[in-house]
Parts: C-alpha cells; structure tokens; sequence
C-alpha cells in the first residue's frame, strides 16, 4: 500500500503545526529530521507562536518559519498539512492551508477535518507503555512512511558562546506552577555544593523574578536565540521540568532535573545524561541526593572531554 510520503510528489511543500509549548517545539526536532531525512526534496515548514520560533531557527531541517495565522499557511500551499497540536486554532490552521493532504492524530477533536488520521502511537510503534513525547512525535512520521528506526536526540542551532572565564552551571529554578517547583533556598544550598571552579548562573523567562538569587549571575526575560547559546556551552544543567531542561537536553548537556506532578516517563530528557528525581511533593526532593548526581555528572562530563 502506498504511503502518504509516496503520494507526494517531489519537491512538495508540507506545513507542520506546532502550537506551543517550549518543551514541545524541542521534542518535535527529532521527528523533522526523521522526515527531512527520508525525504530531502520537501520543503518543510513549522507553524509555530512568534515566542518559540528561535526554537526552530537555523534548523537545515526547516525551509520555512511560519506565523500561527490563516493566511501564512495558505501562502505557503502546502500540499500535506500535519497538525502536531489538535487545539480549535490549530484546526482552523489546518483547514485555511487548503491542502490536498490534512493530517492529525485520531484522538483529536475535529477528526472530520482530516483525511490522514493517526493512530496511537502505541499502536505505531508496537508497544503497550508509557511513550515519551519525542517518541509521540516521531511515531506521526513513522505513520506517513518515514522508515520506522532510532529516534535521534533533539536539534538546536545557535551562535556559539564568546569565550567563558571559567565552566559554568545553568540553573532553572522556576517552572510554570508551584507544584512543579523545587523550592528556592534548596537551589541556593546545591550552589555550595557545586565544584568552586564551576559558576552559577540562574535563568528565567520574560516576568519572572530572580532577585532570591542576587549574588549569582542572572539571566532573567532573555531572547530563546541566547538562552539557546547559553544552553549550548554550559557543563551542567539543574532545573526544574521544563522547556529550558529538553533545551540543555539537545545540546547534550548532564542534567539533573527535578519532577513533581509531571511523568517523567513522557517528559523526561530525552537521550542526554541525566539524573531524574521526581515526588509527588517536591520539598521531598534531597538536596544530597541533587549535589550528589550534579557532582557525578559534572566529573563524568570533564573525563569524558
């Protein structure tokens, strides 16, 4: 049976819709570089919320960055339209690129809008468990007709960092909600247990406050395109589950990362060198057990270089 890669001709223009959020748009590089990779003549472009684009830039994968709006995807006339989201706007994206071919996953709301309906990723993917989100994405490709294989780390591109005085440590201490944040004097107490020759740095999104960590390096409310640069030349990440930790994750970086209510199992770091701890209740989170795995990670990190 003919595939819907098949079906296209060459040289086609597809759109993919990626609405939000921070952590998504980074677990959904792997799968374009699965179709990219299976198809090299397609013209791909991502529809995605001006705030997230820097995560796409620079990607060779990508032809094109699209604003979520009706008349930026019909411009671009793609002939395959893959919604990766399944909001209301997303669909409404979805119908205004008038393609010939509209992907998304079953489960969706407004199925009737699709003429390519994906199955679960369980069922693509031959399994029964937990699957994470990159996994998710990818099994959407493997479904079109991208030769089913390894799913590789996520991709990020940016400017390389000027030179550093000295290695230093990205800390995330904030996270959408309070439940999914590990308390900030537990942060401060894993500075002092850092190794002396690594330096900390703090960093938060557009509004967020660091003024608790006053005596540190701060980057508070920065463009992605230099949190991405940061990310890229740091030798250890601590943080938070969140956008900036699948970030670090891209770039290789060890992480420690800390879960509440989250799954760890559908949000994890995806193929990096990590340390997950995760309770229910994230004052319960040691902070030995933190310093324990940033220092063993921090050595493994240096030997390996």
């Amino acid at each position: 049976m003919e595939t819907v890669l098949e079906r296209l001709r060459s040289g086609a223009r597809i759109a993919v819709i990626r609405l939000r959020s921070l952590g998504d748009c980074v677990l959904t590089t792997p799968a374009v570089h699965l179709l990219k990779s299976a198809r090299p003549d397609l013209s791909i472009a991502v529809v995605v919320e001006d705030a997230f684009a820097p995560i796409f830039e620079g990607n060779p994968d990508i032809e094109r960055i699209l604003a979520p709006s009706t008349s930026a995807i019909a411009r671009w006339r793609p002939e395959l339209v893959l919604n990766l989201h399944g909001g209301t706007r997303s669909a409404q994206l979805t119908v205004a690129a008038r393609a010939r071919l509209r992907a998304g996953f079953g489960h969706f709301r407004f199925s009737a809008i699709y003429n390519i309906r994906i199955p679960r990723a369980q069922e693509i993917l031959g399994v029964e468990r937990k699957v994470h989100t990159a996994e998710h994405v990818a099994s959407a490709m493997f479904y079109l007709g991208v030769p089913s294989g390894d799913i590789p780390r996520a991709r990020l591109f940016c400017t390389a960092m000027p030179p550093q005085a000295r290695p230093y440590a990205v800390l995330h201490a904030k996270a959408s909600a309070p439940d999914k944040t590990w308390p900030a004097e537990n942060f401060r107490e894993v500075t002092a247990g850092l190794s002396p020759d690594l330096e900390p740095v703090f960093i938060s999104g557009p509004g967020e406050s660091l003024d608790e960590f006053a005596e540190f390096r701060r980057v508070t409310g920065a463009p992605l395109s230099e949190i991405k640069s940061l990310l890229s030349g740091a030798s250890l990440f601590i943080g938070n589950d969140s956008g900036p930790a699948h970030m670090a994750a891209a770039f290789g970086v060890p992480s420690v990362v800390l879960f509440g209510p989250s799954d760890r199992e559908i949000w994890a770091p995806w193929k990096t060198e990590a340390a997950v701890f995760k309770s229910p209740d994230m004052r319960d989170i040691a902070v030995s057990d933190v310093i324990e795995a940033a220092r063993l990670h921090t050595t493994e990190r240096s030997t390996s270089r």
